[in-house]
């Protein structure tokens, strides 16, 4: 049923933060970059004996680590703001399609934790009477 109400806008394309973010999330969540990551750990740690265990072989490692840490922290976010906001489009369209009509529901997100689990207990509680 297509009331009008969404459509489709092939022309548009995501910003070039967006597809880049996309890009290295999906390359980044692959075992065999978790298995190259683990080789440059054992091949580092396999030369603090040869440099002698100085402290510029144990600064390329914290060095190394904290700018990755540091970059995927912004990556991880923006993927994971992306696909919240996609999934409450998601819902925000079934439950329009159901017809419910409780505005609270419809800005859960906004609501703080406490408010959420009330919520959560209500529903429960109205679904077991049911």
């Amino acid at each position: 049923m297509d009331d009008g109400w969404m459509s489709e806008d092939s022309g548009s394309r995501p910003d070039f933060f967006t597809r880049f973010t996309t890009k290295v999330a999906k390359v980044l969540g692959h075992a065999w970059v978790f298995s190259a990551a683990v080789i440059i750990l054992i091949v580092w740690a396999f030369t603090g004996p040869l440099l002698g265990f100085s402290d510029t072989w144990q600064l390329v490692i914290n060095t190394g680590t904290t700018i990755v840490t540091f970059l995927m922290v912004f990556i991880i976010q923006n993927t994971q703001n992306r696909d919240s906001a996609a999934l409450h489009v998601k819902l925000d369209a079934v439950m329009r399609e159901l017809r419910i009509t409780n505005s609270k529901l419809y800005q859960a997100e906004d609501e703080g934790e406490k408010e959420l689990e009330e919520q959560r207990r209500r529903i429960e509680q109205e679904a077991e009477s049911d």
